[in-house]
C-alpha cells in the first residue's frame, strides 16, 4: 500500500515538474527580448550621461525587477502598481534611513529593508526588488549618498518607467495580456431604464 502512494505522488510531481517547465520557445524569445531592451535602455543612459565608474543608473534591483516583468507578467507582485510603487516607496524609505542611521550602517540596512516590506505591505505595493532599492540607498556608496531624494527620480523612477514602458510593449505582442487589469477601467454606461426606476 505505502508503495502505491509512493509512486503516485512521484508520477503527481514528475507531471507537475514536466508541465512547468513546457513554455512555448516564443514566449523565451519575448522574455529575452523585453529584459534586454529594458536593461539595455537603462545602461544606454548610464553610459551616455555618466561615467562608467559612476554606474548610477543600472542599480541590481532592476535585474530582479526585469525577471518579474518579462518572465513572469501574471504575477501580482509584476504590476504596474507593485512594479512602480514598491520601487519608489522603497527609495524614499532608504534615502530617508542613510540620512537618519547612515552611521550605524548594520542598524540603517536592516531598518532599510524591513521598514521597505511593512510600507509595501500597507500600500498595497508588494515588489520583492523594492527591498533591494532600498538597501542599495543605504549601502550605495558615496555617489548615491550625495544624490540623496533624487535617488528616488533618477534612476529609481526613471529605471523603473523604462522597464515599465518595455513591459508594456513586449508584453502584449503575442497572447500576453500585461497589465493582467487594465489600467483605466472603462466605465459603464448608464442605462435609461435604470435611471427611470
Amino acid at each position: 500500500m505505502p508503495r502505491r502512494i509512493i509512486r503516485k505522488q512521484y508520477r503527481k510531481a514528475r507531471y507537475v515538474l514536466y508541465r512547468e517547465t513546457l513554455i512555448d520557445a516564443k514566449e523565451h524569445v519575448l522574455t529575452f527580448i523585453g529584459a534586454f531592451v529594458g536593461i539595455g535602455l537603462i545602461g544606454l543612459l548610464n553610459s551616455q550621461y555618466l561615467v562608467a565608474s559612476d554606474n548610477l543608473f543600472l542599480i541590481g534591483s532592476f535585474g530582479a525587477s526585469s525577471v518579474l516583468v518579462y518572465g513572469i507578467i501574471n504575477s501580482p507582485l509584476a504590476q504596474p502598481r507593485n512594479l512602480i510603487g514598491g520601487h519608489v516607496i522603497c527609495a524614499i524609505i532608504g534615502v530617508t534611513i542613510y540620512k537618519l542611521f547612515s552611521g550605524e550602517l548594520w542598524l540603517a540596512c536592516a531598518l532599510a529593508v524591513s521598514l521597505s516590506i511593512v510600507a509595501m505591505q500597507i500600500t498595497k505595493t508588494l515588489h520583492p526588488p523594492g527591498g533591494a532599492t532600498a538597501l542599495i540607498a543605504v549601502t550605495g556608496g558615496k555617489k548615491i549618498a550625495e544624490l540623496g531624494y533624487l535617488y528616488v527620480l533618477s534612476p529609481v523612477l526613471t529605471g523603473v518607467l523604462i522597464l515599465f514602458a518595455v513591459a508594456l510593449i513586449f508584453n502584449n505582442l503575442r497572447h500576453r495580456n500585461y497589465p493582467s487589469k487594465p489600467i483605466l477601467k472603462r466605465k459603464r454606461p448608464i442605462r435609461a431604464a435604470s435611471i427611470q426606476k
